[in-house]
């Protein structure tokens, strides 16, 4: 395990700071930022453009990508998950999901979960610890850079509850939108929680306009509560009325994550709650059907049952969009890969 900082947690003005405390211009900042962010350097040596005993200063202190590749797997669908080893040994996972001319990076945000929703894998062998804002840039870097993907969204919706690790997560997001970095707009990047009242209400107040997600998965309060124990803390009438003032408060788009579990969630009953709480939130509806995880008992929903449930959706005037299950393949749903390694 390497003792060096990650220089891309930190954002321009810090490495202005730093360079500066060390006796160096600060305008070197911006070439640093432009040979990680625009070039793609990972190694000091190419950074020609700075003194060489800048170069040696940097390399003494810093390392640019803290993310060694593990592993790859490839879907007959496109999907490519890869499986990144962080320099203390643990691993995270990072999808790249193609959709027609999209191209979306979904990113981990934690080393575990503590939230153990029922039907996931990301918590199954409990929370590590929280990504530095680095070890979350440097997923975009490696799969622009590494691999040569065309990047046009990005996704916290990897392993881990972005809300909970919200300051690390929120830093990253400034550093990927940086002018002088990878300029990556604001309104192409989506954080998603699981319910994280108190964050949702700091994420009201960021200053970037950034797009919200909130993982519902049932409309029933006792329901969720036996599929997402978060419900426990934060309770769905008390998140749905945090999600309407944080709504009130900019105007942004919402979206309702739900992932369609076999004779689970899929009832008449779940739809109408379903519709009822996107309608308040003037919400669009993400339906996805479930990607079985091995030693879960949950059931993947035929496409009959998915096309039934959209269609009561729509026949009550909700905006819907079935997400199609990428990578079931290569087991692509959030921690499968992480947690054989782990």
């Amino acid at each position: 395990m390497t003792d060096r900082l990650c220089l891309t947690s930190l954002t321009l003005s810090e490495l202005e700071g730093y360079l500066q405390k060390i006796g160096e211009k600060p305008f070197r900042a911006r070439q640093i930022f432009q040979g990680i962010y625009q070039r793609g350097l990972t190694d000091f040596s190419g950074f020609t453009d700075l003194p060489l005993a800048l170069r040696q200063k940097l390399s003494e202190k810093f390392i640019i990508n803290p993310l060694a590749i593990e592993q790859t797997a490839s879907s007959a669908d496109g999907t490519v998950k890869y499986l990144f080893r962080l320099p203390d040994g643990f691993y995270v996972e990072t999808v790249l999901i193609p959709s027609g001319q999209r191209r979306t990076v979904c990113l981990s945000t934690q080393v575990g979960c503590k939230f153990r929703c029922a039907f996931c894998a990301s918590g199954l062998n409990g929370f590590r610890r929280n990504l530095r804002p680095g070890e979350i840039v440097s997923q975009v870097l490696s799969l622009k850079y590494l691999f040569g993907h065309q990047i046009t969204n990005l996704v916290f919706m990897g392993m881990g509850e972005p809300l909970d690790n919200l300051e690390n997560v929120l830093k990253a997001i400034r550093i990927l939108n940086d002018e002088q970095g990878l300029n990556f707009g604001a309104r192409r990047m989506t954080v998603s929680t699981a319910g994280v009242i108190p964050g949702i209400r700091q994420l009201k107040n960021f200053e970037l306009q950034i797009n919200l997600s909130i993982s519902l998965h049932s409309s029933i309060d006792r329901q969720r509560s036996q599929l997402m124990p978060i419900n426990k803390k934060y309770p769905l009438p008390e998140l749905v009325a945090a999600a309407e003032d944080y709504i009130r408060s900019g105007g942004r788009q919402l979206t309702l994550e739900y992932i369609l579990i076999k004779d689970l969630n899929d009832s008449l009953y779940e739809a109408e709650g379903l519709a009822a709480i996107a309608r308040r939130l003037r919400a669009k509806v993400n339906l996805i059907a479930y990607s079985p995880v091995a030693g879960l008992p949950y059931l993947r929903p035929t496409t009959e049952d998915l096309s039934r449930f959209q269609r009561w959706l729509e026949e009550r005037k909700i905006k819907v969009t079935v997400r199609q299950s990428k990578g079931v393949d290569i087991a692509a749903a959030c921690g499968q890969l992480a947690g054989k390694f782990q």
